[in-house]
């Protein structure tokens, strides 16, 4: 069994994965695609170990759904002790205890300012449908404003309000009405060919330009951002724009929703992104390491936005589910007991250094940006900022046979992201570093 000390070793070949993988050619629709040639058999901390014995360092965490690390002792106890009593009732005819300790813990740790309220969901895509539904419920309109480079899932609403159109939106039209997309604040590639620090925060100015050509401010129930945009390429929105949209919010009163799905959970060197932006949302949408990768989400917003929205039309049957919720409280208690958002922003200071390191040596690296462990490199053509897809692709497949598991990101998959568990040890995180450079060096 894994300590979770372990470093990589990729020597044992992949015999038992390739039938596997035969089984899931004939078996799984196409559209579930993988990345890495491996089938894995057991994690724990950091490391990932295939069916064939090989060892991994993960350094993507099931896309931020494992922050705490891979099957934490406390984590695993608290799902075991409530799968004594009862798996499943579902809380909306035969309510529990455990639904309601972690929404008073949330309710604790969450950064909203005023009273807060709890609704929990399955996955990351419901708690955004859902939070959609409160606003308008709440304001009695219809338009939603997202971003582009945004990435919010893949259920229709969600897809609608997603920017990227391949793999996530190509034939599967038409979409939600009245979903509007202004651009977000991408500074490395800005879509009014300004300089950050330099400019006027166009991207501000065009949004109440925007109100006029497109449609007025008093048809938009809410304006939904990620903080930093995942999927888009980890693209740190700047504070001056986030709040500057809480304040446009303000004026014209939309409900501000921030979707923290990724970026939640000590993550950023923060509990949760918007600590760093001084901002009160009205809404936060919650999912991936809320129970340490147990499928669990939650809306999390003001009492009077919440309440608006009367008994029975939200929820869901697994809502919430027991075991789900047990994990979430568990999975809270390690973070805040093991200093994890300490942890995160030491990892990402040491990943932001070897990085600015190689930097320097490579023409190849355009940004790097992040907040925390939250981190990420744009690939770009030699001499130009043109995105190089092929080379981030080469690179991220250099790193997993070496026994690194990295994945892209970005609207134009140029962008390696930097997501490992916060419970990595420093040997791990120094030797993740060395194959990334030594993948670097090899493929440039």
């Amino acid at each position: 069994m894994l300590t979770g000390k372990e470093l990589p070793f990729v020597k044992k070949g992949f015999s038992k994965s390739e039938k596997l993988f035969k089984k899931k050619n004939a078996l799984v629709a196409n559209g579930i695609s993988t990345l890495v040639p491996f089938f894995i058999d057991e994690a724990r901390g950091a490391i990932l170990k295939d069916v064939d014995g090989n060892i991994y360092i993960d350094f993507y965490s099931g896309i931020g759904s494992v922050n705490a690390g891979h099957c934490v002792s406390t984590v695993i106890s608290a799902i075991n002790k409530q799968s004594e009593k009862y798996l499943h009732t579902c809380f909306m005819i035969t309510p529990y205890e455990p639904y309601l300790k972690l929404a008073e813990t949330l309710t604790k740790v969450v950064p909203i300012k005023d009273d807060k309220k709890v609704a929990f969901f399955n996955s990351g895509a419901e708690a955004v449908e859902n939070a959609i539904k409160i606003a308008k419920a709440y304001t009695k309109r219809k338009g939603i404003i997202s971003f582009s480079n945004a990435f919010h899932g893949r259920t229709l609403m969600a897809m609608s309000l997603t920017s990227k159109v391949k793999p996530y939106k190509h034939e599967f039209g038409p979409f939600a009405s009245e979903v509007y997309k202004v651009p977000s604040a991408y500074c490395y590639r800005c879509p009014f060919g300004k300089e950050y620090g330099k400019c006027s925060m166009e991207c501000l100015d065009y949004i109440e330009q925007f109100f006029v050509s497109e449609v007025d401010p008093s048809d938009i129930a809410a304006m939904i951002i990620e903080p930093i945009q995942g999927e888009g390429g980890f693209i740190v929105q700047p504070k001056e724009f986030m709040l500057g949209l809480e304040a446009i919010c303000k004026k014209h009163g939309i409900v501000f929703i921030v979707d923290e799905i990724q970026t939640g959970f000590a993550r950023t060197g923060k509990m949760f992104a918007v600590e760093h932006y001084d901002i009160n949302p009205d809404i936060i949408t919650l999912a991936k390491s809320i129970a340490s990768g147990i499928p669990l989400s939650a809306v999390v917003g003001k009492k009077n936005i919440m309440d608006s929205v009367g008994p029975g039309r939200i929820g869901g049957t697994y809502g919430g589910n027991p075991i789900a919720c047990a994990s979430g409280t568990a999975t809270i208690e390690y973070i805040e007991k093991n200093s994890l958002v300490e942890k995160s922003n030491e990892i990402g200071n040491y990943i932001i250094r070897r990085l600015k390191k190689l930097q320097k040596e490579n023409d190849y690296m355009g940004d790097i940006r992040g907040l925390g462990s939250m981190i990420a490199v744009e690939f770009i053509e030699k001499n130009n900022k043109k995105p190089n897809k092929v080379l981030a692709s080469k690179i991220i497949k250099e790193c997993i046979k070496n026994g690194l598991v990295v994945i892209s990101a970005g609207v134009f998959g140029n962008v390696i992201r930097f997501l490992p568990p916060l419970v990595i040890t420093d040997e791990q995180l120094e030797k993740a570093m060395n194959i990334f450079e030594k993948a670097i060096n090899k493929i440039q």
